[in-house]
């Protein structure tokens, strides 16, 4: 699907003012081949513990976007190369984390897009802690499962609905 978000605001601004479709502030860092995707969110709420990002990863992805819940914690790697590219091979389109990722030429050379805040070097814990299925809040926008996420080189857009 092709799409500019800056067109969709545009032809959406009855959303805006609505809250049905918000805009996450622009402090995502842009990373692998893909720069635009979109697709409905499959939401976690993990803190500094990547087990369910890998557990969600390893299903087909069916055109999904991954949307991590990490607090925002800039302590750690959430994705790093070996699940971009398990996200690739599995058919994701995407992946948003509201934390930090590694091995960022390992991630440009995936074919999905991601967004994170930060690289990281250090990995996270691998306790198995966390919530799937959840409200997410994402640089203090609410994403709900479900919701429609479209990312490109102008920003990231969350919608209760799919756009046309």
């Amino acid at each position: 699907m092709r799409f500019s978000s800056c067109d969709l605001c545009d032809a959406h601004e009855d959303l805006l003012v609505l809250g049905t479709l918000q805009v996450l502030p622009p402090v995502f860092q842009s990373y692998g081949q893909s720069r635009a995707f979109c697709g409905p969110a499959v939401t976690l709420k993990v803190f500094e513990d990547n087990v369910l990002v890998r557990a969600a990863l390893e299903q087909p992805g069916q055109g999904r976007v991954l949307v991590v819940d990490g607090g925002g914690s800039l302590r750690c790697g959430m994705v790093g190369g070996n699940l971009a590219k398990l996200a690739e091979t599995n058919r994701w389109s995407g992946i948003i984390v509201f934390g930090c990722v590694r091995d960022a030429e390992e991630l440009n050379a995936c074919g999905i897009g991601l967004r994170a805040l930060a690289v990281h070097p250090r990995r996270s814990a691998r306790k198995g802690v966390g919530e799937t299925g959840v409200n997410a809040t994402i640089a203090g926008v609410m994403v709900r499962p479900g919701d429609w996420i479209y990312a490109d080189a102008d920003g990231v857009l969350v919608s209760q609905e799919r756009l046309s």
